[in-house]
């Protein structure tokens, strides 16, 4: 029973989503919004224990320590939970907007989710596993959600097939790093690691768990697959894709590397600086060249997920703690940017093109200013969230040593101000292309939208409340 309790959450969503199921069949025809609602109380419900039920003194582990609870998977699932919920808000603005019913989105999301906190508190190669295939598959769904477009099939298709690549991957260094080792406990194998002896062997394997670490983050150079899902998928998908699975994968990066690996801390450190520096590069100068907003703000995504790494290269407690202020950072201007999008497409035609926006702060100006906001916390322009994100990792890089892949870093940070102003100068300088035809958002997302950019510039103005949040959940890796 002990046991039980520590899988508590996972067990009341697996719970909730099975009751959504069954409202979803039984609602009236009429009542869409029932599905919608009950998703998100679901997930508030399961956010709401894990915040009444505190954070655990020290490490607990259950089921033979395959399953670890801690202040660090707490944290992370408490922000997830919340990104999860933010994220249905914005789906259900846009399929009332196109008078459409997509309830499976809400209970697809929720499957994926709870692969997620698997993930996160994942103490075993297997769990590892499990967690990443459940997260994985219903995401696939989702990209094919869309069954009318062809875009979508194919986006779903390359994702797939990808994934199932990058699995297959994963599951080879993992199937190496049990050769050696004789065990998938993250624990027993973080002790054999730092012996020393068998490094050449285990590291063959880490080689291989990187590309599926790397895959699953959209690194470079296997990004491939990020501008196609997320111009092909629909915008909630797109919305939902670029913020909670990078919390699971930035968690995965974690359990793996720092906990299972860490005798392997040189080897892993270097392979990361040549992702890092790869992602931040392709990322920032091919985006450049983009005029779809959405694959433009892919393009982005890789350059972030590139500065996500330099905190873990600093191989500090420090360091983590800003890469997990980075990805919280990231997920939430992230999911402002296409709630942005969803807010300005209205129940007009999608806006794909970034002239699409000319004029837009003319029409509406204060979605164009919460717009702009947004823009300016990506590419990392004081006072808000994105600048001190990128300031802590980058000054944990230098203290480690690491002054030359922190001067790379800010030199293409440069470089990707460019394509986020051109954004704002369309938006702003522009004049509008017709008449604004649309109809104006005013529902439950416009209200999302709102306390999305307001979180955005409240960690701007007071970094240290999420800082020292973060901290705290590193704190199981050493005094700071």
């Amino acid at each position: 029973m002990n046991e039980l309790s520590l899988i508590l959450p996972e067990i009341l969503l697996t719970t909730f989503v099975c009751l959504v199921l069954i409202v979803d069949v039984f609602r009236s025809p009429d009542n869409s919004a029932a599905t919608f609602w009950s998703a998100v109380i679901s997930v508030l419900a399961v956010a709401v224990f894990l915040i009444v039920g505190g954070f655990p003194e020290g490490r607990q582990t259950a089921f033979a320590e395959t399953y670890v609870l801690d202040t660090l998977s707490v944290t992370l699932k408490i922000f997830l939970l919340l990104v999860v919920a933010g994220s249905f808000f914005y789906a259900r603005e846009y399929f009332s907007n196109k008078n459409q019913e997509r309830n499976e989105f809400f209970i697809l999301a929720i499957f994926s989710t709870l692969g997620m906190m698997v993930l996160i508190s994942a103490q075993n190669l297997l769990t590892v596993y499990l967690g990443l295939e459940l997260l994985s598959l219903s995401l696939y769904a989702m990209v094919a959600m869309e069954r009318d477009s062809v875009a979508a099939s194919e986006a779903a298709m390359k994702y797939f097939v990808l994934g199932a690549l990058a699995s297959g991957m994963l599951l080879y260094g993992m199937s190496m790093l049990y050769g050696v080792s004789g065990t998938l406990n993250l624990s027993e194998l973080a002790d054999q690691t730092i012996g020393g002896e068998k490094n050449l062997l285990f590291t063959f394997g880490l080689v291989f768990v990187l590309v599926g670490i790397a895959f699953k983050l959209g690194l470079a150079p296997f990004h491939m697959w990020v501008p196609d899902v997320y111009q092909g998928a629909s915008l909630p998908t797109t919305l939902f894709i670029s913020s909670a699975p990078k919390i699971a994968a930035f968690a995965m990066a974690v359990r793996v590397l720092i906990d299972g690996l860490p005798g392997l801390m040189a080897q892993w450190s270097d392979m990361l600086i040549i992702l890092s520096v790869a992602s931040i590069a392709i990322g920032n100068v091919v985006a450049i060249a983009q005029t779809n907003i959405k694959r433009m703000l892919a393009y982005s995504t890789i350059s972030h997920m590139g500065f996500l790494l330099l905190g873990l290269i600093a191989v500090t407690n420090q360091g983590y703690a800003a890469s997990m202020f980075y990805v919280f950072v990231y997920s939430l201007a992230s999911m402002s940017a296409f709630g942005f999008i969803i807010l300005a497409t209205g129940s007009g035609s999608d806006l794909d093109l970034i002239e699409d926006y000319s004029g837009l702060g003319k029409q509406k100006p204060l979605l164009g200013f919460l717009g702009m906001v947004v823009l300016f916390s990506l590419a990392g322009i004081p006072p808000f969230g994105g600048f001190w994100a990128k300031w802590f990792v980058l000054k944990e890089l230098v203290a480690s040593g690491h002054v030359w892949l922190a001067t790379v870093a800010v030199v293409f940070s440069l470089v990707g101000a460019y394509y986020y102003l051109r954004v704002i100068k369309v938006i702003f300088f522009d004049e509008p292309r017709d008449a604004d035809t649309s109809t104006s958002s005013r529902g439950m997302g416009t209200v999302m939208f709102g306390i999305n950019t307001s979180a955005i510039i409240f960690i701007g103005l007071f970094p240290g409340v999420l800082m020292g949040i973060c901290l705290a959940a590193m704190s199981i890796y050493g005094a700071p």
